[in-house]
């Protein structure tokens, strides 16, 4: 059969079950077995309903909140095996679909390299170099058997419709792919057929596996992009392959601003975003930090430390790139005050560095995490050191958290919690030296 072509030249959840539908059989090689959906929308992906949970455990620390049964849950006392674990190279295909209503205006090729190697550098610049994405684009278009104007694609895609889009879509491509090599499938469609909807890009999780090459698919990333992309939207996509959940707001109108809850400070609020590094809590729940690196304030009164950016790697890995300081890295980039039993405040200090170059500010930024809030509804939320200023109002996301972050010489208190961070100084290297007081 025709082999992907390695790209070495080249180096969102809110809503609950819109519906459910079975996926037909498709050819002797494609098993599908009632695979079951459950739709939850986002700003320009979603990812749906996972399968069967398992627990691999791997946070001891006190302060890891237990991870808990809501979508994507921002628990990270074990590991959810449903999902690839981003600490070993993966490997992902790109198919690429057309319709018979529509002629492609680009070639595989350039839609490959509207994702890559950006997704891959970002991954590896985000996990210090401890995970590598290995894209393998497919070389020609492979024909859906109906115009892109049968499949009803867009946003809020019905369960039907999208049972019927995955069933031929893995038909036509199996001949052609070896679906056992893969760990990530990207389906990328034809961003110039009238029937595709950019708003429809989105992760497809099944209950019950379609089954390829002695392989069972329990995950799909469906890419609708227009030619060229949004900005980072495959890495926030892939971030769902991972388990982390959508960080902005959805208005219930879909109207207004989405995102209120983290802004600029993370990839899975926005793929806009100044500063999309992902936070320190997102790095050490995909396996990125050592438990050295994560500090668990407990006791009463000042406790001093000195918290290195998150954007910074250890000298010499794939984490100096982007003008980070050589031998950094090791050290603390998290401090982590337990607040009950499902909720923390964690401090980090962000810099304007690696993938957050582009940041508005710098500094200490704190924020709440909680484990039953499901993605999409703010499981994370960022607490503005600042709240009667903003930042960057023509680039921001959200001005009014552009400036969250407390700088040298300030004292912030964490309201309704009595949690005091005083961000003391920042070393010649450029890590912050930070007292943070229980009340």
């Amino acid at each position: 059969m025709p082999r992907p072509l390695p790209l070495k030249a080249l180096g969102h959840d809110a809503l609950r079950a819109l519906g459910r539908a079975g996926v037909r059989g498709a050819g002797p090689r494609l098993r599908s077995t009632a695979a079951v959906f459950t739709t939850l929308s986002a700003v320009a992906a979603t990812s749906i309903l996972t399968g069967p949970s398992a627990a691999e455990p791997f946070a001891a620390s006190p302060c890891a909140l237990r991870r808990t049964e809501v979508h994507h849950s921002e628990g990270l006392d074990t590991w959810n095996t449903a999902y690839p674990r981003p600490v070993r190279p993966l490997d992902a295909v790109l198919v690429f679909l057309s319709f018979p209503d529509s002629e492609p205006l680009v070639t595989p090729a350039e839609l490959a390299a509207d994702h890559f190697p950006a997704t891959s550098r970002f991954y590896e610049q985000a996990s210090y170099g401890r995970f590598t994405l290995r894209p393998h684009p497919l070389r020609r278009w492979i024909r859906m058997p109906k115009p892109s104007t049968a499949y009803g694609l867009h946003r809020d895609w019905s369960a039907r419709e999208r049972a019927a889009y995955l069933d031929d879509a893995l038909a036509v491509a199996d001949p052609e792919v070896d679906f056992s090599r893969y760990d990530i499938v990207y389906l990328v469609a034809d961003p110039d057929a009238p029937g595709v909807d950019s708003d429809a890009t989105k992760v497809v999780n099944l209950e019950t596996p379609l089954w390829a090459d002695d392989t069972g698919i329990r995950r799909v990333v469906t890419v609708f992009e227009r030619h060229p992309p949004d900005r980072l939207v495959l890495a926030h996509e892939t971030g769902h392959v991972f388990d982390l959940p959508d960080l902005y707001h959805r208005p219930a109108d879909g109207r207004g601003d989405w995102d209120t809850h983290v802004g600029d400070w993370d990839l899975m609020g926005s793929q806009f975003a100044l500063s999309p590094d992902l936070f320190a809590w997102h790095k050490w729940k995909l396996g990125w930090l050592e438990p050295r690196q994560v500090t668990c304030v407990r006791s009463m009164g000042p406790t001093r430390l000195t918290l290195e950016p998150v954007e910074v790697g250890p000298a010499g890995a794939a984490g100096d790139a982007g003008g980070t300081p050589f031998g950094l890295g090791s050290g603390t980039k998290l401090a982590v005050v337990r607040t009950g039993s499902d909720s923390v405040l964690a401090v980090e200090a962000r810099a304007q560095l690696g993938n957050d170059v582009t940041g508005c500010r710098a500094g200490v930024l704190v924020y709440r995490v909680r484990n039953g809030v499901e993605s999409g509804r703010g499981p994370i939320q960022v607490i503005d050191a600042h709240p009667r200023t903003g930042a960057c109002t023509r680039t921001s996301v959200h001005p009014p958290l552009a400036d969250a972050p407390i700088d040298v010489g300030e004292t912030f208190t964490v309201p309704g919690e009595g949690v005091r961070v005083k961000v003391e100084d920042r070393t010649a290297s450029g890590a912050y030296t930070v007292e943070i007081t229980l009340g």
